[in-house]
């Protein structure tokens, strides 16, 4: 009997290894495709001979990219929207989790209050009432009509505030016996301790505010205003090469748009890559420990 669920065991481990390996490999080789492509010559790629490793190596996509004004001002916008984003995103996660982790005996109407939040995430106001808001409130082509809407992302607050009721009651309880307030309760004692589910959390904002490209596409009147998700969709995908002066244009027309739109993509992802292996370390933990609990 021992033996025959060990060799069950084994084989379950064997193939679950081996679905995750044709996981990651599915995720990982349309990025190494890209990458070759950024990296080839124009022959190469209008002859299809490019798949996993470049043909015919040059790095004129790379020179043109680093001379595109438009590219690298929207990465610029970008940045500062994930920087302001993240800032302000959990600040109010961490303001709105604290007070909605306590029981209904310390905090009165606290599940009236839950439901509440809930409620946004199964019904939205609409694109059209968001939309006449933002523009009464004179946020329009404004970096707060990118920030400001989301910034209360409800389903991290939940992730937030269940890790937060983990924590042993006995290290808050001793702190408001030493005379310690909810403040300093929260920003000495509950933060600290939460840094797991905090960098869980801040992952799940960047990665959302560098990605997101629908909103400035609405709220921004000036292409130059757009971030780099916003001007890769209507360069990469709707092929829009209007707000490209003449001589960006003339140069583009040099090249293979393939090689150049490749290369926009992978810079646009290296940002990510960078940040991601800082905060993997606490990833699991965030989830596991944030998930929702009886």
């Amino acid at each position: 009997m021992i033996t025959e669920k060990t060799w069950r065991h084994t084989l379950s481990q064997t193939l679950l290894y081996v679905f995750l390996s044709l996981l990651a490999l599915i995720c990982i080789l349309p990025l190494i495709n890209v990458l070759s492509i950024s990296f080839s010559s124009i022959r190469a790629i209008q002859s299809m001979e490019v798949t996993l490793w470049p043909v015919e190596m040059t790095l004129r996509s790379y020179r043109f990219v680093a001379g595109n004004d438009a590219f690298l001002r929207s990465m610029g916008v970008a940045a500062e929207r994930v920087l302001l984003g993240t800032v302000i995103n959990l600040f109010m996660i961490i303001l709105t989790a604290y007070p909605l982790s306590k029981e209904s005996s310390q905090f009165h109407f606290r599940t009236g209050y839950a439901w509440v939040f809930v409620f946004t995430m199964l019904f939205a106001g609409g694109l059209v009432p968001t939309y006449l808001v933002i523009k009464e409130l004179g946020l329009m082509d404004t970096m707060w009509a990118l920030v400001l809407p989301g910034a209360v992302p409800v389903f991290n607050v939940i992730l937030l505030l269940n890790f937060i009721r983990s924590l042993p009651k006995e290290l808050t309880e001793a702190g408001f016996i030493d005379g310690a307030g909810h403040w300093t309760m929260l920003w000495r004692i509950v933060v600290p301790l939460s840094l797991p589910a905090i960098a869980t959390v801040a992952l799940f904002v960047i990665v959302g505010h560098w990605n997101e490209w629908f909103s400035a596409l609405i709220y921004m009147n000036n292409p130059k205003h757009y971030p780099l998700a916003s001007y890769l969709q209507t360069v990469v995908v709707r092929r829009d090469y209007s707000q490209m002066d003449p001589t960006e244009l003339a140069l583009l027309m040099q090249l293979d748009d393939r090689a150049v739109h490749s290369a926009q993509i992978f810079l646009g992802a290296l940002p990510i890559f960078c940040v991601y292996p800082f905060l993997q370390r606490y990833f699991l933990t965030g989830i596991v420990m944030g998930s929702v609990k009886e």
